[in-house]
């Protein structure tokens, strides 16, 4: 496979770009040069007095210096994506069926293989195509060596010598049979052990077009497979480099456009100042950024409930800030686990209090009622989810399991009047002001904070009462929580010391000034 240019923006999974000439695309975050240079437009008016931190006034570039920094803002995203992500993949791009670009490259498929097909059938048969079709195969399988394959790369050269083949083809000699066998023979010494099945189908293909089609189709799997190897090979590598690249490039944006830290000047002022004021609920605040704050808390403290404001985060209001906008997606689906982890342990813990000792301790109903839950509650962040219809589900099938075992250990059934508190309660839990929901997200926030600062002092960290049964997905998630927060950090430790020094001292952030790193 052919390198890539270093500075050619990536292709993205969901759509946002352009299909790569090798059909691959690659998941990857939120375009994140769109959304400093949106959000920097729209803060070039002076804000009104009292809101945004103020900072350095916008410096005017050319839209070549805007087009540059946007390059290197969209490449520093997919080295972030390849270190924080472990499951990247570079993966095929398929156009939408019915859509023009589809339709556009069956037309234009079909009619090079349908011309094939013609060429080959004449008598005598002609061999244009076939020709240059050949062409590409010795390019795709000269992509895939490795400086040390010199001995394949010459038996390539020999066998897929295009001159040659010329002149066969003008003398009627050209074997397409012979050169494919050879192409498959290749592919296979070069393919990676998952694609052996495939080569294996190659060798059972006796027409010529469906041959080469797919030889062609391998050839695009064995190009991904490549990819995907490149990717794994850096991984290490780059982690190495990844924070004082990260760290480099958003400086230069940074240096064209001074005020794009506002935002992230306001969520550490904000914390700070719900901190002080007893206003922390766990929540992003939404308090003024322009009051003085003395000097009465640790930065690490107010650094690391910061983090833990992402989590409960209004991201349809409240833009994120610009040092976390890479890892937005992430932060806001790990908001919606907690989110549903939280219900299901708020519904656990009214079930077991409820029945007491009739279902403590019964092998395998825990898990039974968790799975139930969750399956109910799947859909909780979905536009279409009715809570109050899913919620009494899940109140009526946790009866049901609570009745049944009941009636299998020996133990008196519910009254009715005990029945109706029951699915009440657990009906109950779909209000975000609920006692019971409340106090598990009051605990679950605990933990992840604890877990925050035990992975920054090395001690274990305690699990608060009414968790257990959520354990392993709360551990899962507080360990990628850890990972990006310890990463983020990192990166931008330098400004994030800069504006908590500023806060904490009560000058209110300075302006960003050019070179600051």
């Amino acid at each position: 496979m052919s390198k890539e240019n270093p500075d050619k923006p990536p292709i993205f999974e969901d759509g946002r770009g352009d299909p790569d000439k090798e059909g691959g695309a690659v998941e990857s975050p939120e375009p994140l040069d769109q959304s400093l240079k949106k959000r920097t437009r729209q803060r070039t008016a002076s804000p009104p007095r009292g809101s945004t931190p103020q900072s350095s006034p916008p410096k005017f570039v050319s839209v070549e210096e805007l087009m540059e920094t946007a390059k290197g803002v969209t490449n520093m995203a997919l080295a972030h994506e390849i270190v924080v992500n472990g499951g990247f993949r570079v993966t095929p791009s398929q156009p939408p069926e019915g859509s023009l670009e589809k339709r556009v490259k069956d037309i234009v498929h079909k009619a090079f293989w349908d011309c094939l097909e013609t060429q080959l059938a004449e008598d005598p048969p002609s061999y244009d195509h076939a020709i240059k079709l050949l062409a590409e195969v010795k390019e795709a399988l000269l992509s895939f060596l490795l400086p040390g394959h010199g001995r394949l790369r010459l038996r390539i050269e020999e066998a897929l010598d295009v001159p040659l083949i010329q002149q066969q083809a003008e003398n009627g000699a050209l074997d397409m049979g012979k050169m494919a066998t050879f192409v498959i023979d290749t592919m296979g010494a070069l393919c990676a052990p998952c694609r052996d099945q495939e080569i294996h189908k190659l060798r059972k293909i006796t027409g010529i077009i469906p041959l080469f089609k797919a030889i062609f189709s391998v050839m695009d799997m064995m190009k991904l497979d490549m990819a995907n190897f490149a990717v794994s090979s850096i991984r290490p590598h780059l982690m190495q480099q990844s924070v004082e690249y990260e760290r480099k490039k958003f400086q230069e944006f940074l240096d064209k456009q001074p005020n794009a830290m506002d935002l992230t000047q306001k969520w550490l002022q904000d914390t700070a100042k719900a901190l002080l004021n007893g206003d922390w609920e766990g929540g992003a605040s939404s308090a003024g950024a322009s009051a003085p704050i003395p000097s009465t808390l640790h930065p690490l403290i107010v650094h690391n409930h910061a983090y833990l404001h992402l989590l409960k985060w209004d991201h349809a209001s409240c833009p994120f800030p610009e040092t976390l906008l890479m890892d937005q997606r992430r932060f806001q689906e790990m908001q919606w686990e907690l989110e549903e982890l939280t219900a299901v342990a708020a519904v656990l813990l009214i079930v077991y209090n409820s029945a007491g000792a009739a279902i403590s301790g019964l092998p395998g109903l825990l898990e039974q009622l968790k799975g139930t839950t969750k399956l109910l509650l799947a859909e909780l962040h979905s536009p279409d989810f009715r809570a109050e219809e899913a919620f009494a589900t899940v109140a009526e099938r946790m009866w049901e399991e609570v009745r049944r075992s009941l009636a299998q250990h020996g133990f008196s059934p519910f009254s009715s009047e005990r029945q109706a508190v029951l699915k009440g309660q657990i009906a109950a839990v779909r209000l975000p002001d609920n006692s019971i929901r409340r106090l598990i997200d009051s605990r679950v926030q605990t933990y992840l904070l604890g877990f925050l600062e035990s992975s920054q002092r090395g001690c274990p960290t305690t699990l608060p009462g009414g968790l257990a049964p959520i354990q392993k997905e709360l551990e899962e998630v507080a360990i990628k929580f850890s990972r990006l927060v310890n990463y983020n950090k990192l990166v931008f430790a330098p400004h994030y010391q800069r504006i908590l020094q500023d806060v904490l001292r009560g000058e209110g952030p300075a302006p960003i000034r050019e070179g600051d790193s």
